[in-house]
């Protein structure tokens, strides 16, 4: 496992400051050299629990996928008696606090207990630990007042309600540039008044609140709590999308006229974009985590076929260029999560972790796409039919390349980082000159 935070003299000596943040460019920290940082031992209790969730996965949920049929989500009833045994075997909301009926680990631990949990599309469903419900609730925890978190917090957490974020926009909207969101709100008496509409929002049929992301007058980016029984909100349509792990599917919504008072503001006017990154770091990570668990799967499921199977007379897993995908996929496999957990050690030391969450969602993503289609490939007609879950786990994971920032987008905050990092030692050498 990945070590703890420096020690406070160290990382003065380190150059990071009270919030544990490096001094200078992101990727040029003096502590990763300067102190050991990984211990790939897990502590004896983690090691528990995450066998505790692997029997979970094996014995309740793999055995329910059969009954997970709904073109549009995991019905709520499935997912509610998931949970309910979850918290039986003691493993509910491993990412919560204690205070809110979780296991209370940090983001390392988390991410161990994720993967595994992800082996079943239905295990983060269980756990309570599943997009967009286990972002929404890090974001009020960090964010919300009390009387907010009392009112959608605790319900979210406990399992008892759903949640959706409202951000993404058809074009021209807001999308991969979260700058061009055209979705409004205007003050009010007592309020604000929110005209726009969203796409691709992820569990809005069911939910029963949704964070909208909206340009308030005068102010910029504002997040607002909106109910969804509120009269000016409803969904559009649908949408009819390769992916159907989520409950409620992924909608298009239209904010009409949708009022709400000056209590439904999350956090303060105007931070709303400082606020979705309080999200989307630990999103994209616990994304990682869980699609990793199925990859796992996936690579699991071509090892036993193979082994069984025989052609040219001899196992399949004999054969030269099927040996060299299996090989590849434990390469992707054993990456990513190093990549992760590098990014959980940043995320639990206080810093932003922007770079270590693009990096790790840029490979994972990749990553998590081949190791799935090399094991369709050398199960061939079993991997792309219903006699096993390659083919639904290939549909499911195909997208995660494009949610939470295409691979792309990431690729060139990567290199722009690096860029800028070039200048400003260039400029340092100069200065010194």
């Amino acid at each position: 496992m990945i070590a703890g935070a420096v020690p406070a003299g160290r990382a003065a000596a380190c150059g990071i400051d009270e919030r544990g943040r490096a001094a200078g460019w992101e990727l040029d920290r003096p502590s990763l050299l300067s102190a050991p940082v990984i211990d790939f031992e897990l502590e004896p209790e983690l090691k528990e629990l995450r066998e505790r969730v692997a029997r979970f996965v094996q014995e309740v949920a793999i055995p329910a996928e059969p009954r997970d049929v709904s073109t549009h989500g995991t019905p709520d009833a499935l997912r509610a008696e998931l949970q309910e045994e979850a918290k039986r075997w003691g493993i509910f909301g491993p990412q919560l606090s204690e205070e809110l009926g979780g296991l209370g680990l940090d983001h390392r631990g988390t991410a161990v207990i994720l993967e595994e949990c992800g082996y079943s599309l239905l295990g983060p469903q269980a756990l309570n630990c599943a997009a967009p419900d286990e972002g929404n609730l890090h974001m009020l925890d960090v964010i919300a007042s009390p009387a907010q978190r009392e009112r959608y917090l605790v319900p979210l957490a406990a399992g008892d309600i759903r949640s959706c974020f409202s951000m993404t926009e058809p074009a021209p909207g807001a999308g991969s540039d979260p700058t061009m969101l055209r979705t409004t709100a205007r003050r009010i008496d007592g309020g604000w008044s929110i005209s726009g509409r969203k796409w691709f929002i992820t569990g809005a049929e069911g939910a029963a609140f949704t964070i909208c992301m909206a340009v308030a007058e005068d102010a910029g980016a504002t997040m607002f709590l909106v109910d969804t029984d509120n009269p000016g909100w409803r969904i559009e349509r649908i949408l009819d999308v390769t992916d159907r792990a989520f409950p409620g599917g992924h909608a298009e919504v239209v904010f009409e006229d949708c009022e709400v008072g000056d209590d439904a503001v999350l956090g303060r006017v105007g931070e709303g974009f400082s606020y979705a990154q309080v999200r989307l770091a630990p999103a994209r990570l616990t994304h990682c985590e869980r699609w990793l668990g199925a990859a796992r799967r996936a690579h699991d499921f071509a090892l036993d076929y193979v082994a069984g199977r025989e052609a040219f007379g001899q196992p399949l897993g004999e054969l030269g260029m099927v040996q060299e995908k299996l090989a590849r996929s434990l390469i992707d496999i054993e990456t990513a999560r190093l990549l992760i957990w590098r990014c959980a050690w940043a995320l639990d030391r206080g810093e932003s972790a922007k770079h270590e969450s693009s990096v790790a969602k840029a490979f994972v993503a990749e990553a998590v796409n081949r190791v799935v289609d090399n094991a369709v490939q050398v199960c061939g007609a079993t991997g792309v039919s219903g006699e096993g879950p390659l083919a639904r786990l290939i549909d499911e994971t195909r997208p995660f390349r494009i949610y939470d920032g295409p691979t792309e987008t990431h690729l060139w905050s990567i290199a722009r980082r690096q860029l800028r990092a070039r200048a400003a030692r260039a400029t340092g050498l100069a200065a010194g000159s």
